[in-house]
């Protein structure tokens, strides 16, 4: 007994003596911070704030669980929608294990461990970024390296602005609403990405394998295609209480097996649960956004940013479309997002999103259309704790629908979401 007792004490001590060891290095050189100060933060700070003493281990972890109270409709008698219930969905969990393996060299791994798509644990990707050379030799290209960082790893990458305020599984803390974009632009591929930040003015190029499921083997389809993509923008505080960001970025692949991920690269599914599902099981975990999965896609995305005092605008105007091989479809995303923000600490908000998206699958054909409205705000009751309300209403128009299941296809309803981030 009095052995048990030893080892108890002595795994506890050791359990301990890890997490004091792993949480002192919560501080992170050029890094986003999980919670509310890392709020309308897009590309990771360059500002070398933080010195390096060695090396740091940070663990950290979201979780979030939504109340669902939505109704649908369709006008297809024969494709009945599922009926919908008020009810809690199932919660979700990411981990988080942030490294500061030198000085400007730093780990990201993200592991979900519970989702809507994937049951089990998933590593949802990871990447090195490295924002000082010195391990070269100490001072090694340091001009350069004081306004450029490097990615390479299999992650997301830097396409738009959109999937800075996305939520990602359970990272639901930066989204002022529950949901995402419709056009969710999110993709985890293997990829190498150089950002460069001066004077406000920003630039990322950058190139991926264009492949969310990776494979060394070869069949009569495989060409393997690189996607390319990049950024150019300004982001400057005009003044105390005044800040503009304007930005455009492209992902371009002409590859047929490789490019189709771009809006539908995301395993962790869609917020609203069960929508536009049959009762005879046609339906699936991303139902809700609009995924054009064009294989030989180009994509240009504009993104405005204003924030004045504790009032903030941003928005999304997008297209994507296919070559001429495939089609020449073409669909246009547009999106306008108001949030204001008040109290001590601008830790409550109120706002209004609205997001369309319009197009053909091919050139000639009937027009699909969707749109949604999201009105809601929120309570940030610590730096690391949100709980959201919101009311959702999504409606699915034009002749491209018809003889589907989207066909009049609506639905509509109120959101609850309590989110913790550290």
């Amino acid at each position: 007994m009095k052995k048990s007792i030893k080892y108890l004490l002595a795994i506890a001590f050791i359990g301990m003596s890890f997490i004091t060891y792993a949480q002192e290095g919560r501080n992170l050189q050029f890094f986003r911070p999980a919670g509310q100060d890392g709020l309308n933060i897009f590309e990771s700070p360059k500002a070398d704030t933080v010195e390096f003493t060695g090396v740091k281990v940070r663990i950290g972890g979201d979780f979030a669980i939504q109340f669902q109270g939505i109704d649908q409709e369709n006008s297809i008698a024969s494709d009945t929608l599922v009926e919908l219930g008020d009810n809690f969905n199932l919660p979700t969990a990411n981990l988080d294990l942030d490294v500061q393996l030198y000085d400007g060299v730093r780990m990201h791994l993200r592991t979900y461990l519970s989702a809507r798509h994937h049951e089990e644990s998933w590593v949802k990707g990871g990447y090195l970024q490295v924002d000082k050379l010195d391990f070269i030799k100490p001072g090694f290209l340091e001009g350069l390296m004081e306004v450029a960082t490097i990615r390479v790893g299999l992650d997301e990458f830097n396409y738009g602005d959109a999937h800075f305020r996305r939520t990602d599984n359970a990272r639901a803390i930066y989204n002022p609403f529950v949901g995402n974009y419709l056009m969710d632009a999110f993709s985890t591929e293997v990829f190498g990405e150089v950002t460069i930040q001066k004077s406000g003015f920003i630039g990322v190029i950058g190139l991926t394998n264009g492949k969310l499921n990776q494979s060394t083997v070869v069949n009569d389809n495989t060409d393997n295609k690189a996607s390319f993509f990049g950024k150019l923008g300004y982001d400057n505080n005009v003044s105390d209480d005044l800040r503009l960001r304007l930005t455009g970025s492209w992902y371009i692949n002409k590859g047929e097996t490789s490019g189709t991920y771009l809006y539908g690269g995301d395993r962790g599914g869609s917020r609203y649960y069960n929508v536009m599902t049959t009762i005879d099981g046609d339906g699936n975990d991303f139902e809700g956004r609009f995924n054009p999965r064009f294989k030989q896609i180009t994509a240009i995305q504009i993104n405005p940013f204003v924030k004045f005092k504790g009032l903030e605008f941003f928005g999304i105007y997008e297209v994507a479309s296919n070559s001429d091989d495939q089609g020449s479809g073409s669909f246009t995303q547009v999106a306008g997002e108001v949030i204001y923000r008040f109290g001590g600490q601008e830790q409550l908000y109120v706002g209004g999103r609205y997001n369309t998206v319009s197009g053909e699958m091919v050139d000639g054909a009937p027009t699909m259309e969707v749109n949604r409205l999201n009105i809601g705000g929120g309570w940030f009751l610590t730096k690391n704790i949100v709980t959201k309300l919101e009311y959702v209403s999504q409606k699915y128009e034009g002749d491209g629908w018809n003889g589907t299941k989207y066909q009049g296809g609506e639905f509509n309803g109120v959101m609850i979401e309590a989110a913790i981030s550290f």
